[in-house]
């Protein structure tokens, strides 16, 4: 018993270091500054060529968790794989464009729907799923790479930005969904991003 709580205060100790330490924006290429005159934002979403925990592919997190869980119980893998990607569109999508819209206090408006002189690209290239189970749990985490480019012409890079382990997580520790600790991270991806365009731009 004692070593279960000494291994459930290391993770929460390691989870609050991770949210502590979650890297801001890294500005790397270029500026912000064209978005001083900008009332809208177009937002595109990439998951391609993402990493999964310790898998290199997707594909092959995607596969092992499939066959696992079908084998506790049929079907059940095959639903969870359906959720895996629904939860995009569903859960993260809307709650970074949530966030961001926050930050930025109405002077630009972030949307997928609406045309726009320049798009931000984020590209998700890791994640962490995390886990919580009860006694033990580790936050999840994204790694993204933000671009700004003119929506004509994607080829035209404006400016381009990175975010390392963005945390994910509950503070009640009530995060036993992977799909709601990511959710999170996406969230927090567009607080500090929305932050960052306020304070160095707007």
């Amino acid at each position: 018993m004692k070593t279960a709580i000494k291994w459930s205060f290391l993770l929460l100790m390691l989870g609050l270091y991770t949210t502590v330490t979650a890297q801001k924006l890294d500005l790397y290429e270029g500026n912000l500054n064209f978005l001083k005159d900008q009332k809208t934002l177009n937002v595109i979403y990439n998951y391609e060529d993402m990493s999964v925990g310790d898998f290199d592919k997707e594909q092959d997190y995607i596969d092992k968790k499939v066959k696992e869980m079908n084998k506790d119980e049929a079907g059940t893998g095959d639903s969870w794989a359906k959720k895996w990607v629904a939860d995009r569109e569903e859960r993260f999508e809307p709650k970074f464009q949530e966030l961001i819209n926050e930050y930025l206090e109405g002077k630009i408006k972030v949307s997928n729907k609406d045309a726009a002189p320049y798009t931000l690209v984020l590209k998700t290239t890791h994640t962490e799923p995390g886990f919580n189970v009860g006694i033990m749990r580790r936050p999840a985490h994204i790694n993204v790479e933000v671009w700004f480019v003119d929506t004509k012409d994607q080829s035209k890079v404006a400016a381009k930005a990175r975010m390392k382990k963005v945390p994910g997580q509950d503070a009640w520790g009530f995060d036993f969904d992977t799909g709601y600790r990511l959710q999170e991270s996406y969230a927090k991806c567009g607080k500090e991003i929305g932050k960052f365009i306020m304070k160095k731009v707007l």
